[in-house]
């Protein structure tokens, strides 16, 4: 399998992926972003120490950010991530609410179980009631330039979530170059849609990811903006809108917001909704309530500090 080559212009990448923190932004625009972030957080827990009542409390969490009064109710947030084992308890405590059950597989966090495995484990998943697939592409085999590998590992796992949405983490932090991510990313999109038999895709039916939040660098700005740029120029090739998700290090709401300005300014307006963009953050959410909290109120209810400028 070859795989396309497009060169990245590092220098401009990161120039550029600057330029969407320093855009003056209203307040009002501002507190509405706030608001949409929110509902873009998976809000996940994949920890060893994991618990069924850890994972309903998360729900309980995403279904309801925040239990103070707001003259327009906080949205929920998108997803609740968790492991395999824990979908079926995700998937009870989330009935009745729009919030999707997402769960990691594929031998996460790592990708080097025999893909046999890892087809189970994401079987398993769906059948427990997942509604959205987390997979790793095997790092290994892509550093190593058998891309025919990662893109048939790809196309089998695709297949294996029958109905469920499927996100390619790509682990760019293990990648080395902007060049590889790029690279990365339209070996994943491409394997991803070619899946033949499943019927015809729709948007936001599968998602590019940039890490599993396990190891740093996690999400940045440029690595991002290389992946919009994929995700754009399939687009303008096929009219087929993939999803985006930055997953790890983005803590804070100004963060969030300049992510969001890149989307707009790339990618534009349509990739602004949680079918087709989410944080893989969840440490974010604290943040955004808070903010959300200042925005209406001039208080918050945590420690005092002082407003995002």
């Amino acid at each position: 399998m070859t795989t396309p080559t497009t060169t990245v212009d590092e220098v401009s990448v990161i120039r550029r992926a600057a330029s969407f923190t320093t855009r003056s932004i209203k307040n009002a625009s501002k507190a509405r972003a706030i608001r949409m972030a929110i509902g873009m957080v998976d809000l996940t827990t994949l920890e060893g120490s994991d618990t069924a009542d850890k994972v309903r409390s998360l729900c309980e969490k995403a279904k309801v950010p925040c239990t103070d009064a707001f003259a327009v109710p906080l949205p929920s947030c998108a997803a609740v991530c968790v492991y395999p084992r824990l979908v079926a308890v995700a998937k009870d405590a989330l009935a009745g609410s729009t919030v999707k059950v997402a769960s990691v597989a594929t031998a996460f966090p790592s990708g080097q179980f025999p893909l046999e495995i890892r087809l189970r484990d994401t079987a398993d998943a769906v059948d427990a009631g997942a509604d959205e697939i987390d997979m790793v592409i095997s790092r290994g085999a892509f550093l190593s330039g058998d891309y025919a590998l990662v893109a048939h590992e790809i196309r089998e796992i695709r297949k294996a979530c029958g109905s469920a949405h499927l996100k390619i983490i790509l682990e760019t932090g293990e990648l080395g170059s902007l060049d590889a991510v790029r690279r990365a990313s339209d070996l994943a999109i491409d394997a991803a849609t070619s899946v033949s038999g499943m019927g015809e895709l729709q948007d936001g039916d599968v998602f590019i990811k940039t890490s599993t939040g396990k190891i740093q660098p996690a999400a940045t700005m440029p690595v991002t903006l290389v992946m919009l740029e994929a995700i754009r120029d399939h687009f303008r090739a096929t009219g087929l809108r993939i999803g985006m998700k930055p997953a790890g290090g983005i803590r804070k709401s100004k963060q969030a917001i300049h992510y969001l300005v890149m989307v707009r300014e790339t990618l534009g307006p349509a990739w602004l909704s949680p079918h087709l963009f989410r944080f893989g953050a969840s440490a974010l959410l604290s943040d955004l309530v808070r903010q959300a909290l200042w925005m209406e109120r001039g208080v918050y209810t945590g420690d005092g500090d002082s407003p995002d400028p």
